[in-house]
């Protein structure tokens, strides 16, 4: 499977952090925002990873992240040249796909719960057994602030809202979407909306309307953090800064990630950590060694 973060947009809700600086590079407490969502990837055993941005932003994240030689992954780029919508991904990211099935995840969305990997690894089977594609539901209190999907009582999927005026339930759709390879084509075809873009709605319509869509849910002890405003960039870092004080392990240490998922040796990290040995989170990385 092949995983892609969409970082690209202008930000203009953050203004004027995001004027010079793609919102993606912005700190959530200790660590860039877009290593929340790489990380969810690094979980799903996904190191086939393309990262679409602007063309202004791109050359930071080549620079921030490199090819992903350094955790063991590859990563790839592909530039937007101006917003076409979330859908546009799969078009863009044609080749990079292949015949492989695909994850994609909005590059500031960040995920965390105990259970996580294993919701994630539940999913990518799913798919496999079931093909189409997978969106997830998760419990809001303001299920009207989001796009919404209404179930059954067997967790089926009735019907999609965007942002529903009387949402027929309470779980919204995250940022986190797995579809087979039929997506590229789908996307290719779908008509943009009447703001020009083309919705990745239309994209889990489609499978909808074909009865192959399915939904995995996120339950009470899972966290999904929007960064879409300065108020929930701020949350989201005193979030991570709570969970990491009291627990003392670190939220999307992706140098860890990539330890523990055997993309890289324990040599390799002890290397990654000794680089940034005189830092707190290179600190963290050598800790790990010791308590191994």
């Amino acid at each position: 499977m092949k995983g892609i973060i969409l970082a690209g947009g202008k930000g203009t809700r953050l203004y004027p952090n995001t004027i010079a600086v793609s919102k993606q590079l912005l700190p959530v407490y200790d660590k860039p925002l877009i290593y929340y969502p790489l990380s969810v990837l690094l979980l799903a055993n996904i190191s086939d990873i393309l990262i679409i941005s602007t063309p202004d932003d791109t050359p930071s994240y080549k620079k921030l992240l490199g090819d992903g030689s350094r955790i063991g992954i590859n990563i790839e780029y592909a530039i937007q040249q101006y917003p076409r919508g979330l859908a546009d991904a799969f078009i863009l990211g044609e080749k990079f796909i292949g015949n492989s099935n695909v994850c994609l995840i909005l590059g500031d969305n960040i995920f965390y719960g105990q259970f996580f990997s294993e919701l994630l690894e539940k999913t990518k089977n799913k798919l496999s057994e079931k093909g189409g594609g997978i969106i997830f539901g998760y419990p809001v209190g303001n299920p009207h602030e989001f796009g919404v999907v209404e179930l059954d009582e067997n967790n089926n999927v009735i019907s999609l809202e965007e942002k529903p005026d009387k949402p027929k339930s309470n779980y919204a759709i995250p940022g986190l979407y797995f579809y087979d390879n039929n997506v590229v084509n789908i996307a290719k075809n779908i008509k943009p909306s009447a703001r020009g873009e083309i919705e990745i709605t239309s994209i889990n319509n489609y499978y909808l309307h074909n009865e192959n869509l399915h939904v995995s849910i996120m339950g009470r002890g899972m966290a999904w953090l929007d960064t879409g405003s300065s108020d929930r960039m701020y949350k989201a870092s005193e979030f991570v800064q709570s969970i990491q004080s009291m627990q003392g392990f670190y939220i999307s240490c992706i140098e860890e990630i990539s330890w523990r998922r055997g993309f890289i040796t324990t040599e390799q990290l002890s290397k990654l950590g000794n680089d940034l040995s005189m830092t707190e989170y290179g600190k963290y990385i050598l800790h790990l060694l010791e308590e191994k």
